[in-house]
């Protein structure tokens, strides 16, 4: 007998049906860069065999999601989540009073941070590599630049978070667990699944 057939046995109610939507890679990529991240941020001068590895993993990693988010399934690919600048304050004007629209993938604003971590995790790992060039090694103003990206990649996964939090909280739904098992609820969200 199935738990949805046992939950209505027993007078409760049937769970929300799911949907895939975070494939693996997506999944692993997210996580990964987490733990690397913390890794190269907690590291900095101080172990930088583990800081300079970290960095060349964060690197690899950002260029493995960039194809795949040409290549990748509907909901890894630009095109499903890099709206127009006018999308994302629509979107943003409806969350700010618990009214956004719900995605199944990223919403607007998720789309345009996945932009914002990308390019600022590029530049942290271009100016990162520069200091270990010949001609980048001891430069002041190039690890002033770098510090600047890393520095700007937490604000944005405070942004970030926040911006989980809130759509989680406004939609009913764990974005975070959601990253973790790939699944999402499947009630419609006004776009194409």
């Amino acid at each position: 007998m199935s738990l949805a057939h046992q939950t209505i046995e027993a007078g409760g109610v049937t769970p929300p049906a799911t949907v895939k939507v975070w494939d693996p890679f997506v999944r692993v990529f997210h996580w990964s860069l987490v733990g690397l991240f913390i890794a190269a941020f907690a590291t900095g001068d101080e172990v930088e065999r583990v800081h300079v590895l970290a960095g060349y993993a964060i690197a690899a990693l950002v260029g493995l999601r960039i194809v795949w988010g040409f290549m990748g399934p509907k909901h890894a690919r630009f095109s499903d989540f890099v709206k127009s600048p006018a999308t994302v304050v629509a979107y943003l004007r409806g969350a700010t009073s618990l009214n956004g629209r719900r995605y199944l993938g990223h919403n607007p604003a998720g789309g345009i941070m996945v932009v914002l971590l990308l390019a600022a995790l590029i530049g942290t790992c271009a100016t990162g590599y520069m200091m270990t060039t010949k001609s980048g090694w001891g430069s002041h103003d190039l690890e002033e630049m770098h510090e600047a990206f890393a520095n700007g990649m937490l604000v944005l996964i405070g942004l970030h978070i926040v911006g989980v939090i809130w759509a989680s909280v406004e939609h009913g739904e764990n974005l975070a667990r959601a990253m973790i098992t790939g699944r999402k609820k499947s009630e419609s969200d006004g776009s194409s699944a």
